[in-house]
C-alpha cells in the first residue's frame, strides 16, 4: 500500500512538473510572437509623451566618419549587395557624376539594395549626409 501512494505520490509531482512546463512553453510562444512594439502616431496621445531620442552623447551631431565607422561600414567596407566600398573611385565615380543631391535623396530614403538612412534609423538626416561627404571624399 505504501509503494502505491509513492508512485501516485510521484505521478503527482510529475504531472504538477508538466503543467507548469506546459506553461512556461505556452508564456515563451506567446513572448515570441508579440508585438515589437507599438506605433505611436502624431496626433495620438501617446506622441506627445515620445521624446526624441538625441543623436549623440550631450546631443551633438555625430561626425560622418562616427556615422560611417557605425552604420555605413557594414556594407560599404565590404563591398556587400554591390555597395560601393569606401575608397573604390572606380565604383563611385557614376555615382558622383550623378550629383550630390542625388546621393544624399538615396542614402536617407533607400535605393536598390541599400535600405533607408542604411538601418541608421537613429541618424538625423544631416548625420546621414556627413555620412555620404566622408564616403565621397574618401573615394575621390
Amino acid at each position: 500500500m505504501k509503494k502505491i501512494l509513492n508512485i501516485v505520490a510521484a505521478l503527482a509531482v510529475v504531472a504538477g512538473a508538466a503543467a507548469a512546463m506546459a506553461q512556461s512553453v505556452d508564456q515563451e510562444i506567446a513572448d515570441r510572437i508579440a508585438p515589437a512594439g507599438e506605433i505611436c502616431m502624431k496626433g495620438d496621445e501617446c506622441a506627445a509623451a515620445v521624446a526624441a531620442a538625441p543623436a549623440a552623447a550631450g546631443g551633438a551631431a555625430r561626425s560622418g566618419e562616427a556615422v560611417y565607422n557605425a552604420s555605413c561600414a557594414t556594407c560599404h567596407g565590404t563591398g556587400a549587395a554591390g555597395a560601393p566600398k569606401l575608397g573604390d573611385a572606380g565604383a563611385w565615380g557614376p555615382r558622383i557624376d550623378k550629383g550630390m543631391d542625388t546621393l544624399y535623396t538615396h542614402a536617407i530614403n533607400g535605393f536598390n539594395a541599400m535600405p533607408a538612412k542604411g538601418l541608421c534609423m537613429d541618424c538625423s538626416e544631416d548625420e546621414v549626409k556627413a555620412a555620404v561627404d566622408y564616403m565621397v571624399e574618401g573615394s575621390k
